[in-house]
């Protein structure tokens, strides 16, 4: 069983929580509004109150998770896929993530993905956001990293 952690717990993020929850994984989920919780929970994933424009609001949530994503492609605010992004990797460092998936919301958040990702050896993938079959290709990436 895996460990995820989701930033950007929207619809997407809880149709990944109840295939993951469906395969014998465990997920967590973020949201910024409490009042999402049941929501969460209902997907089978455990509810985090966090905001990425906050990261260390999302420090604890990275206990004993395994995999790591980043679904905040179709967010357009800069700062999530630059700073705030570089943040949460350098983070992840000594944590037990082993493996970070990132939703492109830019070139240049899908080029630090791979920058710093593959500087600290951890496997990476990058799914787009408008994909066809984005469960599909998140999922396919998730296996990847397993």
């Amino acid at each position: 069983m895996a460990r995820f952690l989701i930033v950007g717990g929207g619809c997407r993020g809880l149709r990944l929580a109840r295939a993951l929850r469906a395969e014998g994984h465990a997920a967590r989920v973020t949201t910024r509004d409490p009042g999402r919780r049941s929501a969460i929970a209902a997907a089978g994933a455990e509810a985090v109150v966090a905001d990425p424009d906050r990261i260390g609001t999302l420090r604890d949530a990275l206990d004993g998770v395994t995999v790591l994503l980043w679904l905040l492609g179709t967010v357009d605010d800069e700062a999530l896929h630059g700073p705030r992004w570089r943040m949460m990797l350098e983070r992840t460092i000594d944590t037990t993530v082993r493996g970070v998936v990132y939703e492109r919301g830019t070139d240049a958040g899908a080029a630090l993905t791979r920058e710093l990702a593959t500087f600290n050896g951890i496997p990476h993938a990058v799914v787009d956001a408008r994909a066809a079959d984005w469960l599909g290709e998140t999922r396919a990436a998730i296996a990847r990293l397993l």
